[in-house]
Parts: C-alpha cells; sequence; structure tokens
C-alpha cells in the first residue's frame, strides 16, 4: 500500500523522501527592491525540519513591475551579487534536512493590485470583476511582449538553478497571466495567442519547452495548472484534460492539480461573487475533504507524469487513500504549516493523525471581530480575515517567532492591510 511514508523518484531521476510537500503559500517577505531576505531563510529552515520532501516557495516574480503583492520575491534581469547570495542562503537553509525546495515562478498578470501596478497586462484588456477598485484595467500584451514574458520564465529558472533550489514549478492556475491566456473569459485575442485551445496554451507550452531545455532533462520542472476557473465559460474540465495530454510530451516531472482564480476563489476554500460553476460535481463530491481530488481522479487516466493535489488534505487517512487510489502520488498541505511548522513529521510518525482545520474553527469561531462579538458580517469578509491569520503567522515564523493559534480576526486583516499599503509605498527602484 503506497502511504505518505513512502519515497517517489520523479521522471527526471530526483528522489522525494516522502509524499508530503508544503504547498505554495505567498509570503510577503521580499525586501524594498523584492529581493530574499534573512527571514526567507528562517522561515524555510523551519518549514525544512518539520519533514516534508517538498518545500515550494509561494510566488517568485519573473517581472517587478507586475507583483502578486508588494514583498513578493522577484528575479527580473541582472541580478547583483548580494542578492545571488540570498538566493543562495534561501535555498541552503530549505535543503538542509534532506528536502527539496523548488521555486513557483509567475507572472501576476492581470491580478496585479493597483498598489503595484496601476496598469496591469493580460492577454487582452479584461479587469479583474471585483468590487472595491482593487485592480486596474490591464492592457493587451503585444506578441513581443509574449515572447519578452516567455524569456523571463527562463531566466528566473536559470537564476535559481544557479543558486541551489533544486527545481521549478511553473504557475499556470488561480487567474495569474498563464491562466489568463488559458481562459477564453480573458484571453480575446484573435491571434496565435488566441481563439482555440492550443493558442490559448501555447504560451504554457512554449515556457515549459524553453524552461526545460535551459534546465536541462535532470532537473525537477513543475506545472501547476486548474483543473477548471469554476466560471461558466471560462477554462473548464475538459480543456484541462487536453492540456494534460499535450503536458504529457512536455517531460514535466510532477502536476500540480489546483482551480479557481480572483474572481472564483475555490483555491482558498472560498465562494467568489457568483456561484461557482462546478460542471456537474454532486453533493457528495463537494463534501470530501480534499474538493480538487475529485477531478485528479479522472486527470490520472491520462496524465503519464506523477500527480500532487492540494487543497482540504488533513487526515493521514485521507491522504493515504489518494495516494493507494493512484488519484496523486504527492499531497501538498499549506495553510496548518503556518502554525505548525511540524505537523508533515508528526503525520509520518503516527504522533498525530489528522492537521488542525484551523480555517473551519476560524469560521465557525469568533469570526472577523474577535471573541465576544455576535456580528455577523459578510462570509468574505470572514474569510479574507482568516487569510489574514495564516499571514500574521508567516511573519511571526519568518521572526523566529512562535505561531498563535488564535486571534481575532478584525485587527489581523487591518494590520495586513496596513502592512501591504506601506509595503507598496516603500518599494524602490522600479
Amino acid at each position: 500500500m503506497t502511504t505518505i511514508n513512502d519515497p517517489l523518484t520523479l521522471p527526471c531521476g530526483a528522489t522525494l523522501k516522502n509524499r508530503l510537500c508544503k504547498a505554495a503559500m505567498t509570503e510577503g517577505l521580499g525586501d524594498d527592491f523584492n529581493r530574499a531576505t534573512d527571514r526567507h531563510v528562517t522561515l524555510y529552515r523551519r518549514w525544512a525540519e518539520g519533514g516534508a520532501a517538498l518545500l515550494l516557495t509561494g510566488n517568485i516574480m519573473v517581472d517587478r513591475r507586475y507583483l502578486e503583492r508588494p514583498g513578493n520575491v522577484a528575479i527580473d534581469g541582472e541580478q547583483s551579487a548580494e542578492q545571488l547570495e540570498k538566493l543562495r542562503a534561501y535555498a541552503a537553509a530549505a535543503t538542509e534536512n534532506g528536502a527539496h525546495i523548488w521555486v513557483q515562478i509567475s507572472h501576476a498578470g492581470r491580478q496585479s493590485p493597483k498598489i503595484v501596478a496601476t496598469e496591469p497586462v493580460g492577454p487582452s484588456a479584461i479587469e479583474v470583476a471585483l468590487p472595491g477598485g482593487q485592480f486596474g484595467r490591464p492592457s493587451a500584451l503585444s506578441v513581443k511582449d509574449i515572447e519578452d514574458v516567455i524569456a523571463r520564465f527562463v531566466h528566473t529558472a536559470s537564476v535559481v538553478k544557479e543558486t541551489g533550489f533544486t527545481g521549478v514549478q511553473i504557475h499556470a492556475a488561480h487567474g495569474y497571466l498563464v491562466s489568463e491566456f488559458l481562459n477564453p473569459l480573458t484571453n480575446l485575442r484573435t491571434d496565435e495567442w488566441g481563439g482555440s485551445l492550443e493558442n490559448r496554451a501555447r504560451l504554457l507550452l512554449q515556457i515549459v519547452d524553453k524552461v526545460r531545455q535551459a534546465v536541462g532533462p535532470e532537473y525537477p520542472v513543475s506545472v501547476k495548472l486548474n483543473s477548471s476557473d469554476f466560471q461558466k465559460g471560462g477554462f473548464a474540465f475538459e480543456d484541462c484534460l487536453q492540456v494534460v495530454r499535450w503536458l504529457n510530451d512536455a517531460g514535466i516531472d510532477l502536476l500540480e492539480i489546483s482551480g479557481g482564480n480572483y474572481e472564483q476563489p475555490k483555491m482558498m476554500g472560498l465562494e467568489g461573487m457568483e456561484p461557482a460553476f462546478e460542471e456537474g460535481m454532486s453533493a457528495s463530491t463537494k463534501a470530501r475533504e480534499a474538493y480538487f481530488i475529485a477531478y485528479a481522479e479522472k486527470i490520472a487516466e491520462v496524465a503519464t507524469m506523477p500527480l500532487m493535489v492540494t487543497g482540504g488534505f488533513r487526515s493521514r487517512a485521507g491522504m493515504d487513500e489518494a495516494l493507494e487510489s493512484g488519484a496523486a502520488d504527492v499531497i501538498g498541505v499549506g495553510r496548518p504549516l503556518c502554525v505548525d511548522t511540524d505537523l508533515p513529521a508528526k503525520l509520518l510518525s503516527g504522533e498525530v493523525t489528522a492537521a488542525r482545520a484551523y480555517e473551519k474553527e476560524l469560521a465557525m469561531g469568533p469570526g472577523i471581530l474577535g471573541p465576544g462579538s455576535r456580528i455577523d458580517l459578510i462570509k468574505a469578509l470572514n474569510g479574507f480575515g482568516s487569510m489574514a491569520f495564516f499571514y500574521q503567522n508567516i511573519f511571526r515564523l519568518a521572526d523566529g517567532l512562535p505561531a498563535k493559534e488564535k486571534m481575532a480576526l478584525l485587527p489581523a486583516f487591518i494590520k495586513h492591510q496596513a502592512h501591504e499599503a506601506k509595503a507598496a509605498k516603500n518599494l524602490k527602484g522600479r
């Protein structure tokens, strides 16, 4: 029986010591020039000591002009000797306990907020449909711009390999730029980069091909792909299956299955402004511990590369069941590791049988206003307050402090928003 304790040898020949991955989560720890810092070293050393075989970084951006948030690390152009040393220290800390550390390479596209990009870019000039004016109307990339994006992904992959990171993941999910090209709601182009699925997938497939050429056949290359955008008329599950078939021929080593975007944030367990378009999923499927596993089961029927599933896994029994069924080869765990960095080791040893579902405790507990509050604010605000809980704990871990298991969410949310505004104001050299 396959369990989380078993090693996994990837197609490129690299071996993961077990089947657990610290999933990618945005950290916001970059300095005013979007460089790596000592706080990354502290944070990733703690996660490496926790026992997971694979650590995925949060978004490391290929273009400083279009960040996912102000504190991203960006590898944009020639890197200074100081920055290269910071990256080497980051990678070295993350591999101290035999873990792999893979960089999630990303471009935020139209989901780059106004505080860092007043005019973001995308395949077409389609603005993020969310209230509050957080996102500007994007300008459509020219063909020359698209070629530049591909070159930037290749450059970033080359730099992280040089500085000791043991693999890369190309972020083609969650509504960031590569995902936007795949989505017919956001890609209205009529040239070779839009229209048919083959054209819409061209950016992803060219990035994968050229990154593979740059890093060589023995270096892990992964892709994060949406099972669906969960929007009617958007990137659908049938589209996903076809892209997986194309990726079979592209020589990737691990495919992570996720879903959603900012307008329909299924990846965060939140509901969008409109009901999610869930393509006939039954109520029993929706109630499963790890929602995306239902899609992964079907993807596994066509995929030739190992699969990773992230989102909702909390029990060891659920993880082992997914592995044994063949629906997943690697299990991604994210938010619980913001509070308990040693959780992977505890699951592997049997010390615990499940992670605490902090997000559910927060939703059922004091709510956005903190202990004693009986005011029922909108679910979305409570959800974003819950995310602030995890952001604040990442900062605590990076500063060498213990995580907090409880905090009032409204102060956490306000503190997070103030931090982001200040970090954006302090950005230099852009």
